[in-house]
């Protein structure tokens, strides 16, 4: 039986709920994906899916005070990927976000984007966060090009250890004023109009 959850926000395209047990099968697959690995600059999972069950239910019972994770799912209900925010500074009033589309039949048709879009809005519109920023490979211009169409804009270069990245940030005066620039542009657009979670 699928544990039902709530729902924080919804897009056109994509809807981010919170995460659930039944999670654990796509985010291992995705987690030992060789390739999705280097997208995170790093290496893929290397324990068992038992070891990784545990820990993942553990988190879920136990998150942290500093982060959200979200399941990001089509609108017909497909879990495609997960976003979250965190290393949050309430000092500073900022935070860093990461997203992964895992599975490839959803790469390159504007899911990616609709998700990060709903994730700021979601951020803005319920914490009190100022800053949202996020490093990429120098390499993944793909990435790039879409944290751009979400109102991203490239602050820093620098590198760490054999990996090259960009840090690219967003304002929540910024983030309001392009909200309204698109929904000016077009008035029968839903795409920031259901908040769920209030």
């Amino acid at each position: 039986m699928v544990e039902q959850t709530r729902t924080v926000v919804e897009g056109r395209l994509v809807r981010l709920r919170e995460k659930r047990p039944e999670d654990v099968v796509n985010d291992y697959a995705w987690r030992t994906d060789p390739e999705l690995a280097a997208f995170d600059a790093t290496y893929p999972l290397a324990i068992s899916f038992k070891q990784f069950k545990a820990e993942y239910e553990f988190e879920l019972k136990n998150p942290g005070l500093n982060r959200r994770r979200f399941a990001i799912e089509t609108l017909e209900g497909e879990h495609i990927g997960n976003c979250s925010y965190f290393n949050v500074d309430e000092v500073q009033k900022q935070a860093e976000v990461g997203i992964q589309i895992g599975n490839r039949a959803y790469w390159g048709r504007g899911y990616g984007r609709d998700a990060l879009k709903a994730l700021l809005k979601h951020i803005f519109t319920t914490t009190d966060i100022e800053r949202v920023y996020l490093h990429t490979l120098d390499w993944n211009i793909r990435a790039q090009r879409c944290f751009a169409a979400c109102g991203f804009r490239e602050c820093r270069r620098f590198a760490q250890g054999r990996y090259r990245f960009v840090m690219m940030e967003i304002r929540r005066q910024e983030f309001f004023e392009r909200l309204g620039a698109e929904a000016a542009a077009n008035p029968k657009s839903d795409l920031w109009r259901q908040q769920v979670d209030s």
